[in-house]
């Protein structure tokens, strides 16, 4: 399956509202088509040089730096937001252990055991998010050293380069401070949540009927984040036409859960 295809695939697998938010990868690929196209006789100079398409090439530069600046909004509006919605999480944690804690101002095991459960699916959720904005970041700079690829093949341009040279250094394409939430997240859930041996019994038995819920109806933002998880992996997975313009590989931790669902991801940048 083409790119495209894969990546409109990705799209609707997304959060409804970031869905016009991905690289216009269709209206970048018609302006491709345009400008490799033979010209009419009577686009011809009267040198009999070609000056079809230096319109189209120039809106096609100009459609990839507003397609850079609306990735990089995006990008940084939810990254401004997750800073402040992690800052607020682990506060109601603080406050939680505070109040209802063993040694809080007004023990309550009960209180306590409600309002942590509460926290858990907002950080499982929030990290979700997170990841969701990692595959965001890795499915446009596919996009664009596609389209890129596919302009200098086409055309004889050498745009590819230079671009991907500034899109290297672009706020869409750092994830450093993402990559450190999710990765906070998962120490809060390890650590803040530790269940005891008797809790993670029972918490096992409640997994797999979770698991079998969430097999059975594919939606929610678990599934989102298994599907944006698949696609990091399959987009960073090394192969015979791996290049310096691919993302580094992705190392996924071992799930039973993962592999479970039969999802498309878009393919590897050859």
């Amino acid at each position: 399956m083409k790119f495209g295809k894969r990546l409109k695939q990705q799209i609707q697998e997304s959060l409804p509202e970031w869905r016009d938010k991905f690289l216009s990868y269709k209206d970048l690929k018609k302006l491709v088509n345009l400008i490799s196209s033979p010209p009419p006789p009577t686009m011809m100079s009267g040198s009999g040089s070609p000056e079809f398409g230096k319109v189209e090439e120039a809106e096609f530069v100009c459609l990839l730096n507003n397609e850079i600046e609306k990735l990089n909004s995006f990008f940084m509006e939810q990254e401004e937001d997750f800073v402040i919605r992690h800052k607020e999480l682990k506060q109601r944690v603080q406050r939680v252990i505070d109040n209802w804690g063993p040694n809080g101002s007004q023990p309550s095991e009960m209180d306590y055991k409600e309002e942590m459960g509460r926290i858990r699916k907002n950080i499982v959720n929030f990290h979700g998010e997170m990841v969701l904005l990692m595959n965001y970041s890795n499915v446009n700079y596919t996009g664009l050293a596609k389209i890129l690829k596919k302009y200098d093949k086409r055309t004889g341009g050498l745009l590819r380069l230079p671009f991907i040279q500034t899109v290297l250094q672009q706020p869409f394409f750092t994830t450093d401070l993402i990559s450190k939430l999710v990765k906070e997240c998962e120490t809060t859930i390890g650590t803040v949540f530790r269940a005891s041996k008797e809790e993670e019994r029972g918490e096992k038995r409640s997994i797999r009927g979770e698991r079998e819920a969430i097999k059975a109806s594919g939606e929610g933002i678990f599934r989102n984040t298994v599907a944006a998880l698949l696609t990091m992996q399959e987009i960073r997975r090394g192969s015979s036409t791996y290049s310096h313009f691919s993302l580094p590989p992705l190392n996924l931790p071992d799930s039973d859960l993962i592999p479970s669902f039969q999802l498309n991801s878009p393919i590897p940048i050859p």
